[in-house]
């Protein structure tokens, strides 16, 4: 035989020369979730080995993440107050921004990335403005989202990530950071944001699950992927500078059709769903801790070049 394709497997030498895909820890984000109050650090049951912070217990937790290599995280806030306008969401005060200013403070150097959106700050827990009937009305609601958006930069955010799922909230986005001298702050977009069953951990851990109804009018039907393409697509002409697919394990094909299609930075969410289930196949020794690199390692050679992970320590001290 000519052609033996097992010479080039031969060794761990050989193996890590011809190598097609790598991960390094900065391809890594880490989702961090933080609360009202003081002195909270509480595990989240759903998310195991995963915390609730207040503001004052961060600093602890970055110097953790930078000593692990990982020098981004995207922040979620959990607020006091709820309303049907997400009030809580873009105000000076709000959790998000104070988390922000916290960090920016003890550590300039740390990237940090916000989820811009509402379901955690509406008293009905949808991500959106609704009409009497329920709807989630979507023009009214970019107003809002290009708020919260704007008062993130103001307080120091690094890039915002918009995850409403409206249509147009991109090019609102853009235009008001423009207008207000925050050209330079970059968007991810949540471009194909799938319905998913594989929120509920996330959702318990943030307190945003809809009061009535879904979010199947806006999240995208999870069935398709060539409406994943235009969405993207959209989302690019409006001034996106990144696009996500979101959820990253049971959309592989969807990560990997953008790659190839779309000269654009591409990150993928490995939503809590898929953490707790891994996690969870690992405690009960199911499956040994291998299948954690393995999992991430296949949303990265699908294409991501950005991966927001609760394994991201896990992932950090495996490298």
């Amino acid at each position: 035989m000519n052609k033996r394709p097992r010479r080039l497997r031969g060794d761990h030498n050989i193996r890590a020369l011809v190598r097609e895909t790598h991960i390094s820890k900065n391809d890594l984000i880490y989702p961090l979730f933080v609360v009202e109050g003081e002195g909270i650090k509480k595990e989240i049951p759903s998310l195991k080995d995963c915390y609730h912070y207040s503001v004052d217990m961060l600093d602890d937790e970055i110097k953790e993440l930078k000593s692990l290599g990982i020098m981004g995280v995207i922040i979620f806030g959990l607020p006091y107050h709820k309303d049907e306008v997400a009030s809580g969401a873009f105000d000076e005060q709000g959790i998000v921004q104070k988390a922000i200013r916290k960090i920016k403070e003890n550590h300039p150097d740390f990237y940090v990335i916000t989820d811009v959106c509402m379901c955690q700050y509406t008293s009905h827990g949808h991500c959106g403005i609704l009409s009497e009937k329920g709807d989630v009305l979507n023009d009214i609601t970019l107003d809002y989202i290009a708020r919260i958006a704007l008062s993130h930069a103001k307080a120091g955010a690094d890039m915002v990530a918009p995850s409403d799922m409206m249509d147009g909230r991109i090019r609102a986005i853009r235009t008001l950071l423009d207008e207000k001298d925050f050209s330079h702050i970059p968007i991810m977009a949540y471009s194909a944001k799938y319905a998913s069953a594989f929120y509920g951990p996330f959702r318990e851990a943030a307190s945003s699950s809809p009061g009535k109804g879904d979010r199947k009018s806006y999240q995208m039907d999870i069935h398709n992927s060539d409406e994943a393409l235009r969405e993207i697509e959209l989302d690019i002409e409006d001034g996106a500078d990144i696009i996500m697919v979101k959820p990253a394990l049971s959309y592989l094909d969807i990560i990997r059709r953008a790659k190839d299609k779309f000269n654009i930075p591409i990150a993928a969410y490995n939503v809590s769903g898929e953490y707790a289930m891994i996690k969870s196949a690992v405690e009960n020794n199911i499956m040994n801790e291998a299948v954690i690199y393995e999992s991430i390692i296949s949303i990265k050679r699908a294409g991501a070049d950005i991966i927001i992970t609760y394994f991201a320590k896990d992932i950090a001290k495996m490298l």
